[in-house]
């Protein structure tokens, strides 16, 4: 009986389990297997694996495709099912429980040598395999992912925490763990893994990166394609990401990249700081790459250099591109030249400084407050103290909709004061109405969207100003004046101006 009722895919309501293990939505992984030629679904001999199983949905809509490709070649039902599940569709789970789960979703049985298996095999894995590995410790790291020993050691352990030694990414020889060659790697990796057992990491709130992995190992067993769907977070680099990302963007195997600017218009319901993305490599392309940005619904296609040439760089958002080049253009000089490294003064986050002002103090600027601090306790840039200069936070999220802040409001740093890394300072200045002019740049829309283009995070370190075009301070700026300097077209402003909101205050 249908009465109307709504009967959606269990794997959808799974989506949201985790932010760093996020299971992938059916229609997702079905656009991710769109991006392949076709014709591979009605080839007996194509192999798919699939590195990282959590819900068996990449194998599952395989089978799918495979079972209808293949019909004319082996009409026989179950004799078809047999192949496709025995001989062309493997994967490894990332726990215990996802190989349960995984093997319910592709064999109709968490053991597919069960009765209630669709395919009779002789072991309880069927070709979704699970081993759980210790971690490989050299001090306090693990040689392969980099974990902490402190979290994830024998203590850990011993409590029960999960090891999340994922074996993929736990060998040097990935080809043995089936002595096999695949055609096609799929999947969506685990995202990062916390470092809390590391007291200056747990501090700093860190958590490594762990997909870039996943990716690096399954090029190892070069396969025809892989696709994987990640965090967009490795655009820009950062921590542990760097050599990775300049590795990806110098690939000109990469056909395709899908980039959802917000993650939850991807994974419903879930958060990813700097978005998500998929992307397609395919072993014997050489060439552009299509880049496909997804906001709000709309789409925008272009085919191009994932570097750019002027800049060496990946841009984003494809209507990025014109407005850059013009920039470029006009203004080589970066204002990054006035942006100071982390800690500007040799203070880490959590100092407060002195709440009462002594003799010789200078004033501390600190996360959400304001101390004092003797000037021998200075350790970097002493000859700032005295100079005027401008403060604006070393991190700032306000979530992914846009039209987008990008940047906390700036203040004025007047002589006798300094400030913990919360802030990176901008100068120092000679006056105030430099400084005040360069607060009134940062305030325009055109400032922090340029700063958007090499920001995908909410950290804003100096990195994030390398596109600024450095201007004549002698004078305060405008929207309007910038876009007039630029000569940006009417589309180009709107643009601007649908990713950039006003800064609060203004």
């Amino acid at each position: 009986m249908n009465d109307g009722t709504h009967n959606p895919d269990v794997l959808s309501c799974l989506v949201n389990l985790s932010n760093d293990e996020v299971l992938t939505p059916p229609e997702i992984a079905n656009a991710m297997l769109d991006l392949l030629p076709q014709e591979l679904f009605s080839d007996p001999s194509v192999t798919f694996l699939d590195p990282c199983c959590k819900s068996g949905v990449f194998l599952r809509e395989i089978a799918k495709r495979l079972n209808k490709g293949l019909e004319a070649k082996i009409p026989d039902r179950e004799e078809r099912l047999a192949h496709i599940f025995k001989k062309q569709i493997f994967g490894i789970a990332i726990t215990e429980l996802t190989s349960l789960l995984a093997r319910r979703g592709v064999y109709c049985s968490k053991f597919p040598n069960g009765p209630y298996s669709v395919v009779h095999f002789d072991n309880a894995e069927g070709n979704i395999r699970y081993k759980h590995l210790p971690h490989s410790w050299s001090g306090r790291k693990c040689v392969f992912c980099g974990a902490s020993s402190a979290a994830y050691g024998e203590q850990a352990r011993k409590k029960g925490t999960e090891s999340h030694a994922y074996e993929f990414i736990h060998t040097n020889h990935p080809s043995t763990l089936f002595h096999m060659n695949f055609d096609v790697i799929i999947g969506n990796p685990p995202y990062q893994l916390s470092d809390g057992g590391d007291t200056e990491e747990r501090r700093r709130g860190g958590a490594i990166p762990l997909y870039h992995l996943f990716i690096q190992q399954a090029k190892k067993l070069n396969p025809c394609y892989l696709i994987m769907i990640v965090p967009s977070r490795w655009f820009s680099g950062g921590r542990g990401l760097d050599q990775f990302r300049n590795e990806m963007l110098s690939d000109k195997r990469l056909v395709q990249i899908v980039d959802y600017s917000d993650s939850s218009e991807c994974f419903p319901g879930v958060e990813i700081k700097g978005g998500i993305s998929y992307f397609l490599w395919n072993r014997a392309h050489q060439g552009d790459c299509l880049v496909k940005n997804i906001r709000h619904g709309a789409i925008q296609t272009m085919r191009r250099p994932l570097l750019e040439k002027d800049c060496e760089t990946f841009i984003r958002y494809n209507e990025a591109i014109p407005i850059l080049r013009k920039v470029l253009q006009v203004s080589q000089k970066s204002i990054k030249s006035l942006i100071s490294s982390q800690k500007p003064f040799g203070f880490r986050t959590y100092v407060k400084g002195s709440k009462e002002r002594m003799p010789d103090s200078v004033i501390l600027y600190a996360n959400n407050h304001v101390g004092f601090v003797n000037r021998d306790e200075i350790s970097q840039n002493t000859a700032w103290v005295d100079k005027y200069k401008v403060f604006i936070s070393s991190a700032y999220g306000a979530g992914e909709d846009f039209p987008h802040q990008i940047l906390n409001k700036p203040f004025l740093g007047e002589p006798g004061s300094c400030c913990t890394e919360t802030y990176l300072v901008i100068g120092p200045f000679n006056n105030k109405e430099e400084a005040e002019h360069v607060m009134s740049y940062i305030r325009t829309k055109f400032f922090r969207f340029i700063v958007l283009l090499k920001k995908n995070t909410q950290h804003a370190a100096a990195r994030v100003y390398s596109f600024v075009p450095m201007q004549d301070f002698s004078k305060a700026w405008t929207d309007e004046e910038l876009y007039a300097k630029y000569s940006l077209t009417e589309e180009e402003i709107s643009f601007i101006e649908s990713m950039i909101r006003p800064m609060e205050g203004d």
